[in-house]
């Protein structure tokens, strides 16, 4: 895709300040979008914008967000909205993870943070989507979900995320079917050991399903970037529902 192909065309990227959000709206950036990145922390945003515009001439515009609060939410699609007029893209990337623990010694405080940020935070976004997207002329977009190899396999003591990821396939599938009529798509990139901050302890090792220890393949955040242009490049009469890119040795296939 050339950084023509989409000028004009205005991408939303939640939790688009770093790492797997960071590298999708570079390359977003670079195949002609203008993108907004949303986040908490307003500094590493700010630094965000500008990098990401030098990288590749694009125009990034950085708003502060909490995606789990409606208010919040509102508020940045509100923005958009006055700035733009329209959206064409929303990329769900925003979420956390809190520390692997046994089931019984999870807080409800930690519970309520990840669903949160994963789950309701999507939600809320795809919902000020689509009455953006329906209002707007052309009607219609699209939404790509940040998934993962935990929306279909858990990792040890990892309910709280693998229960919000695995309500995200469901929430793909009911926006994509809800969207049907109004011309918005939606699918979800599944992603598996994207080296970022949150998977440096891979280099380490980290606990498999037997118990054992073992380091573990990372692949770079770029590839990532790469499935979701593509995804977003095709037109809104083809989708692609669901997609896996991951590190081809991991310990997913067989996993348990």
């Amino acid at each position: 895709m050339t950084a023509a192909d989409k000028n004009g065309q205005i991408a939303l990227v939640t939790g688009g300040g770093t790492g797997v959000g960071r590298a999708i709206a570079k390359a977003l950036g670079g195949a002609g979008y203008t993108v907004v990145i949303s986040g908490r922390r307003e500094d590493v945003l700010a630094s965000a914008a500008t990098e990401l515009a030098n990288e590749t001439e694009a125009e990034f515009l950085a708003v502060s967000a909490d995606v789990g609060d409606p208010v919040s939410v509102r508020s940045l699609f509100d923005r958009i909205s006055e700035k733009y007029g329209h959206l064409d893209l929303l990329v769900n990337n925003a979420g956390i993870n809190v520390p692997n623990v046994p089931m019984e010694e999870l807080s409800f405080e930690d519970w309520n943070a990840i669903v949160a940020a994963n789950l309701t935070g999507a939600f809320l976004c795809t919902q000020q989507a689509f009455r953006l997207m329906k209002a707007q002329n052309p009607r219609g977009g699209r939404i790509i979900n940040n998934g993962s190899i935990s929306a279909t396999t858990p990792r040890p003591n990892t309910a709280p995320y693998t229960a919000t990821k695995h309500a995200i396939t469901g929430l793909t599938k009911s926006t994509a079917l809800d969207g049907r009529p109004f011309d918005i798509a939606c699918g979800q990139i599944d992603i598996g050991n994207a080296s970022t901050e949150m998977t440096q302890k891979m280099a380490k090792g980290v606990m498999q399903a037997s118990g054992e220890i073992a380091v573990e393949p990372t692949i770079d955040a770029g590839h990532i970037a790469n499935a979701v242009v593509y995804m977003a490049s095709l037109p809104l009469d083809a989708n692609v529902l669901t997609m896996t890119v991951m590190a081809t040795k991991m310990p997913f296939v067989g996993r348990g």
